[in-house]
């Protein structure tokens, strides 16, 4: 049964990084798109950061040019998805959740949208002191 396992999450002061990641388990597909949100107390998840099996990404604004997203399906029964995050903010504070869309090509590369995914994991929990 498909699961998804985020781990990584920490507590860090400003300037500082942590890498996420995501196994997505017994997990098998030639067209898929897997993504980084978060959700802080009170506010709606978020679009981080998403990439797709031809390799597109998609960044939100206030992501750009400080995190990373990667992934990794070389494993036959399993996907692994990272999220480097440097020069970390305040504003970055929030559960981090990873998702997964398969069978699907989104026209225009990997949406940022939570609602077009359909697999979620836990979420981990991302701190960063001021």
């Amino acid at each position: 049964q498909l699961q998804l396992v985020e781990s990584g999450g920490g507590s860090v002061q400003a300037g500082g990084s942590l890498r996420l990641s995501c196994v997505a388990s017994e997990f098998r597909g030639t067209m898929w798109a897997m993504g980084w949100f978060r959700q802080a107390p009170g506010k709606e998840r978020e679009g981080v950061a998403a990439i797709d099996d031809l390799g597109a990404t998609n960044y939100a604004w206030s992501v750009k040019g400080r995190f990373t997203i990667s992934e990794d399906n070389a494993s036959e029964d399993n996907a692994k998805l990272y999220l480097q995050m440097n020069d970390l903010k305040p504003e970055d504070t929030a559960t981090y959740f990873c998702g997964l869309r398969s069978s699907v090509r989104f026209g225009g590369g990997p949406p940022l949208l939570a609602e077009k995914y359909t697999n979620w994991g836990q979420g981990t929990q991302v701190t960063v002191s001021s």
